[in-house]
């Protein structure tokens, strides 16, 4: 007579339960991320051009190599990385000093943070548009109204080509810093109090204080915060496209705006998608050098 086959154990069911919920979230992933970056891939090593379709066919690597000899590539990649360090920046550093602000205001902090909140949740394009017709107008807007009144005369934020990078960094600063100051007011409040009486014991001032107390200790919050805002802005598209569209001409056509019109405005879909790809590719390796500055030295 066979030996009874011994019981699972306790380990296994909960690792066989595990995975039986986990299947579902995981089959959606797939389904609505890799397969069409997969495909994404896919297409940017083919020669899809709806203009002359009958020339479509496999590329190989004709598609990335036509990037180096492509000045419009060259300036819309300088002005991502203009764009996106720009941006991330400023909004850290305005964060963080609103943070260190509102956290010695000992009342009126909640009212802060619910104000704080709903730059975040209105959609880019909203933010856009409200920006082009009633911040940025020429002669009506509200910028426009504040130099007009100091003497400064009108200028044409948007429709300017050097005023116009210039508007869309401040466009995208004024909706996601708060975003910064929220993460970084509720990591300052949790600091250790006992850690700044020593200091001030050893007579350290507060620029020595914030030196080598607080920065040290928010390093992994404001790592997450570049991360996290450094890929939003990588992939900004709604409000430039909504406040300027790209232009005038290609003064504001970052990476992200140019696979756009490369493939959807003049039809070439193989090109636009190698485009995409470099674009993922960047922001890939950029996160994993973030990442790595969140390991203790």
């Amino acid at each position: 007579m066979a030996a009874p086959r011994a019981p699972r154990t306790l380990a296994a069911q909960e690792c066989r339960f595990a995975l039986v919920l986990l299947a579902p979230a995981l089959l959606l992933l797939l389904v609505i991320t890799t397969a069409p970056l997969v495909y994404l891939v896919w297409n940017s090593l083919q020669r899809i051009d709806m203009s002359m379709p009958w020339l479509s066919g496999f590329a190989g690597l004709d598609n990335y190599a036509k990037m180096g000899g492509d000045p419009r590539f060259w300036n819309s990649l300088w002005l991502t990385f203009i764009y996106t360090g720009s941006t991330v920046m400023l909004q850290i550093v305005v964060g963080l000093s609103l943070a260190l602000l509102v956290l010695r205001i000992p009342k009126g902090q909640g009212v802060l943070r619910v104000a704080a909140i709903l730059p975040i949740v209105l959609a880019p394009v909203v933010v856009g548009l409200f920006w082009r017709t009633l911040v940025l107008a020429p002669d009506v807007g509200l910028v426009d109204m504040v130099t007009r009144a100091l003497g400064l005369g009108s200028y044409n934020w948007l429709g300017d080509p050097h005023m116009a990078l210039i508007s869309v960094i401040a466009i995208h600063t004024w909706q996601w810093t708060p975003f910064a100051f929220l993460v970084l007011l509720a990591t300052l409040s949790t600091l250790p109090e006992d850690v700044y009486e020593a200091a001030r014991l050893d007579r350290a001032g507060p620029w020595q204080r914030f030196v080598y107390i607080t920065l040290p200790l928010i390093r992994p919050a404001i790592v997450v915060v570049m991360i996290m805002r450094m890929m939003t802005a990588l992939s900004a598209f709604a409000a430039i496209f909504a406040a300027t569209g790209g232009g005038p001409g290609s003064a504001t056509e970052i990476l992200n705006l140019y696979a756009y019109r490369t493939s959807f405005s003049e039809l070439n879909i193989g090109y636009g998608s190698a485009l995409a790809v470099v674009l993922m590719a960047i922001t890939l390796v950029i996160s994993y050098c973030l990442f790595r500055l969140r390991r203790p030295r």
